[in-house]
């Protein structure tokens, strides 16, 4: 990794990629979805199941205000004063670049869950999960202030004010158990032991740009990284003040040697079903309370509070069947490492980190006329400070045989509006399901969603 690529890619990963998602919410209320106990850990199956190793669950997702569409354009200057048909939002032929953009804050944020290996089956007077997890979470909060910068739409003085960047990756080990107690409520817990594999945040806070002269600006905040990864260390190049005589080294490239774990943690799941008539019935749960203590945290910070910068520059963005974004990484990453001007402050020691934490409360009612007809309502809401999102989904569930079931769902969350899915076949011997949170929308020719909203969900299992 080089010049910046740690939080370069983090970006552009949220804005072009789908990545991952801790659990199908569409399959909330599918009575035999394998994985329902991770969306709430009191549920059980009607089957024993083994996964597929890598394959039994992957869910892939990603949730934000804006994306690739309001970032990449047709080229106005195609063919005839250039031969890039695509360029960005910051071209100053793209008159309305900045039209995508949120006039607040502009979050987007991606996340990735796969189950290496997992198992359930009924035992101990309940239902018993064992699992081994990947999971990898991208969120980013950058204010319209920002954009309107990069796109420099006037001499003047931006505020641009706080830019949050994060990034987790963790595996995890769960041990789960649910059962009844009388006939009305089943609760369940899961216990999760968490290997940290790395963790990255970036903060600048309070920034502004001030026009120095007609191709100097001044920025002013204060702009700290830190990061939690085995082997990995920042390096740095020299350069000169601008306003005094000396140098100083600043950061514009990191290495990561070696692999391992970077840190240990804990977390729960606790969850609760409660059978109000034969046809309704209340579920709550509580995801993810816990967090990891990480060994080491690579620092850095801005020495100087103020610094000249030349601004934010549009690269002609290449379509040619592959990546467009990353072919541009290392032109648009030296801009990044301008503006954020980082100095290293070394190792600070240990530090502890939360990995956010999830609420689901459902209620579903089945027709008495036709009870393999349900209909259920499910409200989330993520608990993790500035990345915090909330999501109402309504959702219609049918079982027209034994072995078959799935269902169609409408949601409202933060971001967007959004319709999901879910197909989960389960004959004895095997299960295959597939679904979605979010249909996917147009896709530009890489294959990229033109929306950050996108979700895909699918896993086969052995079951008996």
């Amino acid at each position: 990794m080089k010049n910046y690529k740690y939080i370069y890619i983090a970006a552009m990963t949220m804005i072009s990629a789908a990545s991952m998602a801790q659990g199908l919410n569409s399959a909330y209320f599918t009575n035999d979805y394998k994985y329902r106990h991770d969306l709430n850990p009191a549920f059980g199956n009607d089957q024993n199941y083994v996964s597929f190793p890598g394959f039994g669950n992957i869910n892939v997702k990603t949730m934000g205000n804006f994306g690739y569409e309001d970032i990449v354009f047709d080229n106005p200057m195609y063919p005839t004063e250039s031969d890039k048909k695509k360029t960005t939002f910051m071209n100053p032929y793209i008159k309305d670049g900045l039209s995508g953009f949120n006039k607040g804050n502009n979050i987007i944020g991606s996340e990735l869950s796969i189950a290496i290996l997992s198992a359930g089956f009924k035992a101990f007077n309940g239902y018993n999960t064992i699992e081994v997890n990947s999971r990898t979470n991208v969120a980013g909060v950058l204010p319209y202030e920002l954009f309107e910068f990069a796109k420099n739409t006037g001499n003047r003085t931006y505020n641009i004010g706080d830019i949050n960047m994060e990034a987790l990756s963790f595996a995890e080990v769960a041990f789960g158990h649910s059962h009844n107690i009388g006939k009305r409520l089943r609760i369940g817990a899961k216990i999760k032991i968490l290997f940290g594999i790395a963790d990255a945040s970036f903060k600048f806070k309070n920034v502004t740009a001030d026009l120095e002269n007609s191709n100097k600006w001044t920025i002013s905040g204060d702009a700290q990284a830190n990061v939690s990864m085995k082997g990995f260390k920042y390096k740095s190049e020299t350069k000169d003040y601008k306003s005094s005589t000396g140098t100083y080294e600043r950061i514009n490239n990191v290495d990561v040697n070696g692999a391992g774990l970077g840190g240990f943690g804990i977390a729960a799941d606790l969850g609760g079903i409660y059978k109000v008539t034969q046809d309704f019935t209340l579920s709550a749960a509580l995801l993810d309370l816990g967090f990891i203590n990480w060994s080491n945290n690579m620092s850095a910070e801005n020495n100087n509070k103020s610094f000249t910068f030349d601004g934010f520059h549009d690269v002609s963005v290449k379509s040619n069947g592959t990546n467009p974004i990353d072919n541009q990484t290392d032109k648009y990453s030296d801009q990044i490492a301008n503006f954020v001007n980082l100095q290293d402050k070394g190792d600070k020691g240990r530090r502890k980190t939360s990995i956010g934490a999830t609420a689901n409360i459902g209620c579903e009612y089945s027709l008495p006329v036709y009870r393999k007809l349900t209909f259920g309502l499910l409200g989330s809401q993520r608990i993790n400070g500035k990345y915090s999102w909330t999501e109402g989904r309504l959702s219609a569930n049918i079982a027209p045989i034994k072995w078959l079931d799935g269902g169609m769902n409408v949601a409202v969350n933060t971001f967007t509006t959004s319709m999901g899915w879910i197909l989960n076949i389960h004959p004895k011997g095997i299960n295959l399901f597939i679904g979605m949170d979010h249909v996917l929308g147009k896709c530009s020719k890489e294959y990229i969603p033109l929306s950050s909203n996108a979700s895909a969900s699918f896993g086969f299992n052995i079951t008996w």
